[in-house]
């Protein structure tokens, strides 16, 4: 293990891995050599007689949280079915910079992906996709306000642009960089606490938890 590229396991077996991501580290490697330290980089370590893909799903690299992956490719095809039917559950915490006063509702947007400024996306009723996410208000907290997010589609950066954008809650979150004021990496107030689905083994429904950090 090469010091400063450990992993916060969160559960193990022989099928899959449950890995507590922390913010400003990629989850996948990006381009260039300066982007290859990530979460199945890491993993890889571990578990060298892995799959080489094991991913199954990705968190931002600002986003900290719940990120599963496979050791198996039974494993690996059975989770990433499960995405892509939206039968994972997630749930997500974060800090908004400023105060929400309604209670909570759900946010419905199109966007697309901003061809001119990636990785960033863009609203756009017209040829966007359709993103869903339920939130509930849990709370201002000194002039910021903490909600809980269950997004129903897993469009790129969602809860993100459904933060910031004025038809959605109008209120980016704390340290975004992107849609918010964040200046660097791992600032970002958006958290995976908690995921659901079907272990690929044995069928049965499994839930993990992970405290927020903020």
């Amino acid at each position: 293990m090469i010091p400063g590229h450990e992993l916060d396991i969160v559960y193990q077996d022989d099928a899959l891995v449950v890995v507590n991501k922390p913010g400003g580290l990629l989850a996948v490697p990006g381009r260039g050599a300066e982007n290859q330290d990530c979460v199945v980089g890491r993993l890889k370590q571990y578990f060298p007689h892995g799959i080489e893909q094991p991913a199954v799903h990705r968190l931002d690299m600002d986003t900290s949280g719940l990120q599963v992956l496979a050791l198996t490719r039974q494993a690996h095809r059975s989770l990433s079915r499960q995405f892509e039917q939206r039968e994972v559950r997630k749930i997500y915490v974060a800090l908004l910079d400023g105060v929400i006063e309604q209670p909570g509702g759900i946010i419905e947007l199109p966007f697309r992906l901003d061809v001119n400024d990636r990785p960033r996306q863009v609203y756009d009723p017209a040829h966007g996709k359709m993103g869903v996410t339920r939130w509930k208000n849990l709370g201002v907290e000194g002039g910021l306000t903490r909600i809980e997010f269950t997004p129903l589609t897993g469009r790129t950066h969602q809860l993100r642009l459904h933060s910031a954008h004025p038809l959605g809650l109008g209120t980016p979150i704390v340290g975004d960089r992107l849609y918010g004021n964040g200046v660097s990496p791992g600032e970002l107030k958006l958290h995976a606490a908690r995921i659901s689905f079907r272990h690929p083994r044995t069928g049965v429904p499994v839930t993990f938890e992970s405290n927020t950090p903020f």
